[in-house]
């Protein structure tokens, strides 16, 4: 898999882990589930970071982001 688009998932996912954690924290319950896709998300973020050898600046995060999404596209 591209780094590109390991770093483009698990942004998103961070994302949609959010709303779940602040869920579970209003209702009073255990944020099983957004543990689990903060951990998923975690992991996905520091493996593209990890395996891409000049890594990634937080300025391009933006253009590498959109050329996932022009691959998708395409």
């Amino acid at each position: 898999m591209d780094t590109d688009l390991v770093l483009t998932l698990g942004i998103l996912l961070l994302a949609l882990t959010i709303p779940s954690l602040l869920a579970a924290w209003v209702e009073g319950r255990a944020p099983r589930m957004g543990a689990l896709m903060l951990l998923a998300s975690s992991s996905m973020i520091v493996t593209a970071l990890m395996y891409r050898p000049t890594g990634y600046r937080f300025d391009e995060i933006p253009t590498v982001m959109l050329n996932v999404a022009a691959r998708l596209v395409n």
